[in-house]
């Protein structure tokens, strides 16, 4: 929506900017916008890393190096200012945003918040002298149209992984929001600390989120697990509204809502991704990721969706990958995220 968009490159209403600097550029020949760019400082990514990276995003172009260069050249002048020595993306804004450039799966239709690019962007990054920082990868599970039984192993495992650890699973609670906006705050930054290129979320950033996503959350897709009381474990997947979304060339509220509202409703899109699952780093390494996956396959079966995404996962997690794997995910999408020295 255009609305979204705007919110999101707002100085003033996002809450990324409370943490960092962005500055947005067009290029334009002849009078006509022919690429757009954005130049960015996170602060909270460099404390984070120790490193002096700034980045570039909402990077669109017409397939001409002289484009594309004078595009990427404005960003890395700019983040020079702010004293970085990397330019580092495509990253809108951050890991915690659309970030990567598709380099695989051009033949498929991007899901909610995944980016999708023509495929010569990697060649002009390439000839902009950019090379590879980092692969992530994403998976696909279940069936397209059809139901697909849940793996009988998985099955199997969840049951014997919450026995032994004594744990419990439930739902989403909308009635108890915000509360259970507390418990994701508590566990999140936990979770994915010692990722690469993990940036931190805010209590103002998480809490903005959520406020997006309440109207649109399937609480049965959203599973918590707790032990003893206590939340050690949680997923989030949605709904994949691209469906919808795909057929709104103007980008404008109606009548493209109304549409939403009513599949929502009706449980008319098959399709999912999953945004989000973090383990407490305590209960790592003990099946819950599985666990997870399990609850949401089935749940999702039960109101008409038989197929879902999952990622993005960075190509150096052999635990996350195999995993998926073993629990029957294909690798079926690759992006790129890419690095220059500031010249």
């Amino acid at each position: 929506m255009r609305r979204d968009v705007k919110l999101l490159l707002s100085r003033e209403k996002n809450p990324f900017f409370d943490h960092a600097e962005a500055e947005y550029f067009l290029a334009l020949c002849d009078g006509v916008v022919v690429g757009r760019i954005a130049g960015i400082s996170n602060r909270l990514h460099n404390e984070t890393h120790e490193d002096r990276v700034g980045f570039f995003g909402f990077f669109e172009t017409s397939d001409d190096p002289a484009v594309a260069e004078a595009l990427l050249n404005a960003a890395e002048n700019w983040v020079r200012t702010k004293g970085h020595d990397i330019l580092r993306g495509p990253v809108s804004f951050s890991t915690n945003d659309e970030c990567g450039l598709l380099i695989e799966g051009f033949d498929t239709p991007p899901t909610l918040m995944m980016p999708h690019n023509p495929p010569y962007y990697l060649a002009l990054l390439e000839r902009a002298g950019f090379t590879k920082a980092k692969d992530l990868l994403v998976y696909e599970g279940g069936g397209k149209g059809a139901y697909k039984p849940v793996p009988e192993r998985l099955t199997r495992g969840t049951e014997l992984i919450t026995k032994r650890l004594g744990v419990t699973l439930r739902p989403l609670n909308l009635k108890d929001f915000d509360a259970e906006v507390e418990r994701i705050k508590e566990l999140y930054n936990a979770c994915w600390e010692k990722n690469w290129g993990f940036v931190p979320m805010t209590e103002r950033e998480i809490d903005h989120l959520a406020t997006q996503f309440k109207p649109v959350v399937e609480p049965t897709l959203v599973p918590f697990v707790e032990k003893d009381g206590k939340v050690i474990a949680f997923a989030l997947a949605l709904t994949d509204l691209n469906v919808v979304f795909r057929k709104n060339r103007s980008g404008r509220m109606f009548p493209v809502v109304l549409k939403l509202l009513w599949a929502l409703k009706r449980h008319t899109i098959n399709r999912s991704r999953v945004l989000l699952l973090g383990v407490h780093p305590d209960y790592r390494n003990k099946g819950l990721d599985a666990v997870l996956y399990h609850w949401m396959w089935t749940k999702a079966a039960e109101i008409g969706i038989y197929w879902g995404e999952a990622g993005w996962i960075l190509e150096d997690n052999p635990a996350i990958n195999a995993g998926l794997i073993k629990m029957g995910f294909v690798e079926y999408k690759k992006y790129r995220i890419l690095d220059r020295a500031i010249r």
